[in-house]
């Protein structure tokens, strides 16, 4: 074997692997650094923090994303297929890690959204040997991904209902209480039958408030019905296998069954 490759092997099992000594010993390290950066940019939020220490804040703040991008490029060298990973759940979320940094060069405020860091905290199911957590998270993913054009057609019924409930609102109340327009009204209309209620618009005629209360009632059967649409599905999934600790070396993803010789994604064997 080339010594490029051997070099390539020893990084992914390095990075990749968290069944070695030294790639649980990065992950471990890796947390911490996630941990510190999150905590960073919660203190710097704080306004008195960040007048006595806004320097030192911002100073950490590129020392973890120079140190993040670093990572995210180590991890794109040692794997076969990079484009595999780039557009994998926890290649999305190191993205995600880095990104906010560099957009607040043109945007200001947009280092907010360093909190998104707190995504990659997903890995500590990897180090810790915790991957049934995240096969029981793809079972429900699955489930709810077959149930999508269910509550997709009854999201539309649902629209359909407090565009003409609103417009009844308006014809039976009107400007004089609140009900300024047919857009305000379906925007009370939604607000009713989630059972949020704000209380800024309210009925105030005995026909209105009737039409309320079955609006209310209609609200609390709606919430129902998504559940029970994806606890169909999730009964119906009932068919899962149990997934083993090793991490394709071409596009680095995880999760593969824990009998499988080959990546189920990129084909490359394991």
């Amino acid at each position: 074997m080339p010594q490029p490759q051997i070099w390539q092997a020893r990084l992914h099992e390095i990075i990749y692997e968290s069944n070695t000594r030294a790639g649980k010993a990065f992950d471990v390290c890796l947390l911490l650094l996630i941990f510190a950066s999150i905590l960073a940019v919660v203190l710097d939020s704080v306004s008195s923090y960040h007048v006595v220490y806004g320097r030192a804040f911002y100073i950490l703040e590129w020392t973890f994303t120079i140190l993040f991008t670093i990572e995210y490029i180590l991890r794109l060298i040692c794997i076969k297929k990079p484009w595999q990973y780039v557009f994998s759940f926890l290649g999305m979320i190191d993205l995600l890690a880095i990104i906010p940094s560099y957009l607040s060069i043109f945007f200001a405020g947009a280092q907010s959204l360093l909190v998104l860091r707190a995504l990659r905290l997903l890995r500590v199911f990897r180090i810790f040997k915790l991957t049934h957590f995240i096969s029981e998270m793809q079972f429900l993913g699955s489930a709810v991904k077959g149930s999508l054009k269910k509550i997709f057609i009854f999201m539309l019924i649902v629209l359909a209902l407090v565009i003409i409930l609103g417009s009844i609102m308006y014809l039976v109340e009107g400007r004089k209480n609140g009900f300024d327009s047919i857009p305000a009204s379906i925007y009370w209309a939604i607000v009713t039958i989630t059972t949020v209620g704000y209380g800024d618009i309210s009925p105030v005629t005995p026909l209105g408030k009737f039409v309320a209360s079955i609006i209310m009632f209609i609200g609390y059967g709606i919430i129902a019905v998504p559940t029970g649409i994806i606890t169909t599905d999730i009964a119906l999934s009932t068919r899962r296998k149990e997934t083993g600790h090793q991490t394709c070396p071409g596009c680095g993803r995880e999760n593969h069954d824990s009998d499988a010789r080959y990546c189920k994604w990129c084909g490359e064997k394991l």
